[in-house]
């Protein structure tokens, strides 16, 4: 949070509710201070969440208490698992559970593109806001991958931009090293990430909203013209 207000970003920092987690109510209180967002990632990130419908219903419910508790309105699942059919049961303004193209995530179909979207909502169900990630995780690119600089980002960043679509980024704070020397394995220098926040702020100065999630979801909500993913069915069952 420090590091991105010092450079002028802001972002959504996303929580998992249950299991082997805290979230003390003064750290989300703190984030939301400082104007970040504070969202819900998954109920127990234990990969078990959309094993059948009956599930999914059951852990709604308890995710929709954790939404009005936290006053929070965007949802992420864990491992980027989804079912957008099935995400209408929760009371979101927004998903983000998707990625325009990923072949390293556990369900890697696509949707396709690098814009937000709206799902339209069933008879049944609530119609969202789907927000797909449009560049590479962190983990993914520094630590399976071992890359070693950030030309990858930059370089599908300035793809996006040049088609005017949504940079979206999907971070882990927990695998960046912060210490400067001695990083782990599994960890990878969070200098990594400033040089890009960096470069994003010097070469496309001016020419861009940041914006939190929520605030992108409520601009498309509003916004005529918001393509609706209703040629596609989502069928996935993990």
């Amino acid at each position: 949070m420090e590091l991105e207000s010092s450079l002028g970003f802001r972002s959504s920092f996303n929580f998992v509710p249950e299991g082997a987690y805290s979230n003390p109510p003064e750290l989300r209180a703190h984030l939301t201070d400082n104007r970040f967002e504070v969202g819900i990632h998954d109920l127990k990130h234990d990969g078990k969440l959309y094993r059948s419908r009956k599930r999914f219903a059951s852990s709604a419910r308890e995710i929709n208490r954790y939404l009005k508790e936290w006053n929070a309105v965007g949802f992420r699942s864990a491992f980027m698992l989804h079912n957008l059919e099935w995400l209408q049961d929760l009371n979101v303004l927004y998903d983000a559970s998707t990625f325009d193209s990923d072949p390293f995530e556990p369900q890697p179909d696509g949707v396709g593109t690098i814009f937000p979207f709206q799902v339209a909502g069933s008879i049944a169900g609530r119609g969202y806001i789907e927000l797909p990630y449009t560049l590479v995780q962190d983990f993914t690119l520094f630590v399976l991958l071992r890359e070693k600089s950030i030309d990858l980002w930059s370089r599908k960043a300035a793809w996006v931009a040049e088609c005017g679509g949504m940079v979206l980024l999907n971070t882990h704070p927990d695998y960046m090293c912060f210490g400067g020397s001695g990083c782990q394995r599994d960890e990878f220098d969070v200098s990594l990430y400033e040089k890009f926040l960096l470069h994003m702020r010097k070469t496309y100065k001016d020419a861009y909203w940041q914006a939190l999630p929520c605030e992108v979801a409520r601009f498309c909500r509003s916004a005529p013209g918001v393509t609706a993913k209703q040629d596609r069915v989502w069928e996935h069952h993990v």
